[in-house]
């Protein structure tokens, strides 16, 4: 497959107005993505947990116009006028009107609200730029299913290929937003361990899962809400010249093989190494590039000596990752999670910020909530 494939035949259907609305979960990788090429294509291969309760939840109300000459939108947040993510949503309206050719003749109002705080230190470009993706293809589905004329490419317009596009488009607008349309285990990247893996979009993890990572739970601790003294989209382009970039490439494809035999024997301990190695690995690649930088914060640091502490002590199966923030992502199965949590709130919470802290799991991907 390649993007000639996500590209429709000219529409003969059109609609005067509707309004759809999808909720969209974030991720959380285990083996991580950074650096990237020419539009999105990702410089290694990634594999993340689906989210639950971390969710964006987007309408997009659309309108006929006249004026077929530029994109027209609007853009708010929990009920308030966001221009500053118009330029944002422009951007990804130019990278996916060759795919989407119907953008120019709607006007949208697009309204998104998150499930966790504003400014909480969640990344919400996965859920954000996915849950938009979804509702662009409901538009594109209702076009298709009005036209009277059904090519034989629109005829295979089954969900498989929804879900394709759907991952496909919201890569465009964020990387890891392609891994949060299915659940509950994602890959994105092309990589030869991975049967049908693509640097296209985002594929269900195909092969046996153990029961030890079922119902896995995710508490994120927020230690930093902050605004990232360096954006992803920096980091992942200081990737070019990095001294260990290809090493890193290689290790990100070792770790996927790897982690294929630790998901299907459902080894925690090996689980929580690889895990956590990549978790800092990420971070060292900050660390050394130039200029470099540092996301970590003192009581991110606090945090994960405190985890290995009392794994070492208990014997339990408490990991963490992290993305690309000072935030940590507390990772064990749900079978060990009394007695993790009770230590979550007992130790950790206190290097929180606030005191603040989300409890989620994984999930199993978007929703569609309504399409009128």
């Amino acid at each position: 497959m390649t993007e000639r494939n996500f590209i429709p035949n000219i529409y003969n259907a059109t609609l005067e107005k509707g309004s759809v609305t999808w909720q969209s979960p974030s991720n959380i990788a285990l083996v991580k993505y950074w650096g990237k090429k020419k539009d999105q294509i990702p410089e290694n291969p990634s594999i993340s947990f689906t989210l639950d309760h971390c969710k964006t939840i987007t309408t997009i109300e659309f309108s006929k116009k006249d004026n077929l000459e530029n994109f027209d939108f609007e853009v708010y947040l929990d009920g308030e006028k966001k221009d500053d993510f118009k330029p944002k949503i422009q951007t990804f309206f130019e990278r996916v009107e060759i795919y989407l050719p119907f953008l120019k003749q709607y006007r949208f109002i697009i309204k998104t609200e998150n499930t966790f705080p504003h400014s909480s230190g969640i990344a919400s470009s996965a859920s954000g730029m996915s849950a938009l993706a979804l509702c662009l293809m409901s538009v594109e589905k209702q076009l298709i299913e009005s036209d009277v004329i059904v090519s034989a490419v629109e005829e295979d317009f089954d969900d498989a290929y929804f879900n394709q596009k759907a991952s496909f488009l919201a890569r465009l607008g964020s990387g890891s937003a392609c891994r949060s349309i299915e659940g509950d285990l994602i890959v994105w990247g092309k990589t030869k361990s991975i049967g049908g893996s693509t640097d296209l979009f985002g594929i269900k993890y195909p092969y046996k899962v153990h029961e030890n990572f079922k119902e896995y739970q995710d508490t994120i601790l927020l230690v930093d809400k902050g605004e990232k003294q360096v954006s992803s989209t920096v980091g992942h382009n200081l990737m070019y010249d990095h001294p260990y970039a290809q090493n890193r490439f290689e290790q990100a494809h070792q770790n996927l093989e790897n982690l294929k035999g630790i998901l299907e024997s459902g080894d925690l301990a090996a689980f929580n190494a690889l895990v956590e190695s990549e978790a800092l690995t990420l971070h060292a690649m900050m660390m050394t590039s130039m200029p470099y930088f540092i996301l970590m914060k003192p009581n991110t640091l606090e945090i994960i000596n405190k985890i290995w502490e009392f794994r070492q002590n208990t014997g339990l199966n408490i990991s963490f990752t992290l993305d690309a923030g000072a935030n940590v992502h507390v990772l064990y199965p749900k079978k060990e999670s009394q007695e993790i949590l009770q230590f979550i709130q007992r130790e950790l919470v206190a290097y929180c910020q606030n005191g603040h802290y989300i409890c989620d799991q994984i999930g199993f991907g978007a929703q569609l909530i309504k399409n009128e």
